[in-house]
């Protein structure tokens, strides 16, 4: 599962599945290219951006504006020279509203920040993966979008459209030797989400470093074979 002088661009960076993700291919050599909509957040949680020598990149970037992901891209191409792995991190959750009385402005959060954003990566991504002969992408669905869930209608369509994505690339690209899948996972264990549910019970959640291993699998020649899985991360949930 070995990564080594490989690029990964991990969206999302600045967040704790970001920092388990990055965390994990760093352990294994990889240049890291870490993108997140404010610098300060990646400075925040990474540290100098030259501390570890050439191996990593700060981007700052909105994923909702195409030609900034397009820059990006760039500035990552001539930075290390190709791109290998693609981690689209980026996510949003809301719930409580019934279908029917849900807002344009929920609907326009929960489409554009879990779909649109792999949308716009996808786009300037994989043509520099063609180029290079391959590469791995894993998107981030969820386990909830298995099926609609009461007053998660709009969050499990967002994330169901992220699914659809992903088998549809696999189904596109798997004879250009890029595998592209998706973890679904249940609740992951952050302070946010134990904060917020101060009654349940952690253990029974996803560890972001859990995750992150699952994610790695995905993007190693190890995961070869497996293209267009939506593989579900549970835990004890």
């Amino acid at each position: 599962m070995d990564t080594q002088h490989r690029t990964v661009v991990v969206t999302g960076a600045a967040g704790n599945l970001g920092r388990a993700v990055a965390s994990a291919f760093a352990a294994q050599g990889a240049n890291l290219v870490l993108i997140d909509l404010k610098r300060e957040a990646l400075a925040a949680a990474y540290g100098d951006e030259n501390s570890e020598g050439k191996q990593r990149l700060f981007l700052a970037t909105n994923l909702l504006e195409q030609e900034e992901v397009n820059q990006a891209v760039t500035a990552a191409m001539q930075r290390f020279g190709r791109i290998d792995v693609l981690c689209n991190l980026t996510g949003g959750f809301r719930m409580g509203d019934a279908v029917h009385e849900s807002s344009d402005q929920n609907w326009d959060f929960l489409f554009n920040i879990n779909s649109r954003t792999l949308l716009h990566t996808s786009r300037a991504i994989v043509p520099c993966m063609l180029a290079a002969g391959g590469g791995k992408i894993i998107n981030v669905g969820a386990f909830a979008a298995q099926k609609g869930q009461a007053q998660m209608g709009l969050y499990t369509a967002a994330k169901s459209v992220v699914i659809r994505l992903t088998e549809s690339m696999a189904a596109e690209l798997r004879t250009k030797n890029i595998n592209v899948n998706c973890v679904l996972p249940t609740i992951i264990d952050t302070p946010e989400n134990r904060a917020a549910m101060p009654n349940a019970n952690p253990a029974n959640w996803v560890a972001p470093e859990a995750l992150a291993d699952v994610v790695v699998f995905l993007a190693s020649d190890a995961a070869r074979a497996v293209h267009g899985a939506a593989l579900p991360v549970a835990g004890l949930s």
